[in-house]
């Protein structure tokens, strides 16, 4: 009789204490979804910014493949576009991690 009794104050407590608990770790979880969602509001502003400078590369690429090809010069038009396939890679790639940034922020908003 004493074991019955002893093991459900045990219980009782674990229920009790779990209880008290759980507001805390739910606060937990909502700031590990704001973290996240400043996370990618910042790798967000810094794929902008990338996108931006492959951009301005692509422009002065174009703007030097131009002249090679009117001055002749084409071992350095080859060159340029050489640069130019990777600046485009570039941008791709990062428009692809900014649409993914922005899923992730839309999903942390909502608290998933």
């Amino acid at each position: 009789m004493l074991t019955r009794t002893s093991l459900i104050a045990l219980a009782a407590t674990a229920v009790i204490a779990g209880s008290g608990l759980t507001p805390t770790v739910a606060a937990a979880g909502w700031w590990q979804h704001q973290f996240d969602m400043h996370k990618d509001r910042r790798d967000i502003r810094s794929d902008n910014a990338d996108i931006y400078r492959d951009r301005v590369d692509l422009r002065k690429d174009y703007i030097d493949l131009r002249h090679d090809l009117k001055s002749g010069n084409l071992a350095d038009a080859v060159h340029d576009l050489g640069d130019i396939r990777r600046d485009r890679v570039d941008v791709y790639k990062d428009e692809k991690d900014v649409r993914r940034d922005r899923r992730d922020l839309f999903w942390d908003r909502r608290g998933f």
